[in-house]
């Protein structure tokens, strides 16, 4: 292989929820400097050691094996030391990324992740240029789930390198709480005095932990359980309903209406188990 070795990929519009328009495989001697990128990239650092300085993230330190982000016309700066370090790349853009950010699978504040299963990223970064390199609609699909795993893995990977013990309150254990306690009526300020939190702080670190604030975590739960019992009883909706913590049947149909699309009766009847 060439010791530079680059493909790009205009996006195609029927791809738009996620494409990777771009791939390669270099040894790098040298720095990017002051660059701006119109997309999103992700850098695979597979040997060697270096830095990356973004604005937001400052300058940080890289070793092998390890992989970043960089995000779209922000400012960058990276690459190896003296010796150099083995980097692969991918670009991409899409709507899910927006999903992808929301969910904090990529982090613009930490954007390096050590990685320790090397040999299965490498594989998808080869599976995304093998398939950029057939250019078929069918090979574009799969350098995209390609490139979703390689987020979720990353992600993983960053989840388990977090401290043993952590600053504050736990909140995996926090959220398990509020699973459980989802039929039960919620005092976010009592909540939070629990864990010692404001009900703001509670409200902004569950919703950046699940993507959604206490009470709305809870209803979705709610809602959720109302569908398993929808699809696999014979319970009356009233029953349904006071099951799930809702003593005013008309009134859980109408919420239900409003987040599904349709009544829990009109549920039941396209998605009962026989």
């Amino acid at each position: 292989m060439r010791a530079t070795d680059a493909i790009y990929r205009s996006p195609l519009a029927a791809a738009a929820g996620l494409a990777v328009t771009g791939s390669g495989r270099q040894h790098a001697m040298q720095a990017v400097r002051a660059r701006k990128l119109p997309s999103y990239a992700v850098v695979l650092v597979e040997k060697g050691q270096g830095f990356l300085e973004t604005e937001v993230g400052g300058c940080l330190g890289v070793k092998g094996p390890a992989l970043f982000w960089l995000f779209p016309n922000r400012q960058h700066s990276y690459g190896p030391d003296a010796e150099g370090w083995s980097e692969r790349w991918a670009l991409f853009e899409g709507s899910l990324v927006r999903d992808f950010l929301r969910l904090r699978l990529i982090n613009e504040q930490n954007p390096v992740i050590d990685l320790r299963n090397l040999d299965r990223v490498q594989r998808l970064f080869g599976s995304i240029h093998a398939d950029l390199l057939e250019d078929t609609n069918l090979a574009r699909a799969s350098a995209a789930a390609s490139l979703h795993q390689i987020v979720i893995l990353a992600a993983q990977q960053a989840s388990q390198a977090r401290p043993l013990v952590p600053e504050g309150p736990d909140m995996a254990a926090i959220v398990e709480v509020l699973r459980r306690r989802a039929t039960q009526p919620l005092d976010m300020a009592a909540f939070a005095a629990e864990y010692g939190m404001s009900p703001a702080t509670l409200r902004r670190r569950v919703t950046a932990e699940v993507g959604l604030p206490p009470k709305g975590f809870q209803l979705r739960i709610r809602i959720d359980h109302a569908k398993e019992l929808l699809a696999t009883t014979d319970d009356k909706i009233e029953t349904i309903a006071s099951k799930i913590g809702f003593e005013d049947a008309f009134y859980f149909s109408r919420l239900f209406h409003e987040r599904e699309n349709c009544t829990p009766r009109e549920f039941r009847a396209r998605y009962r188990r026989t």
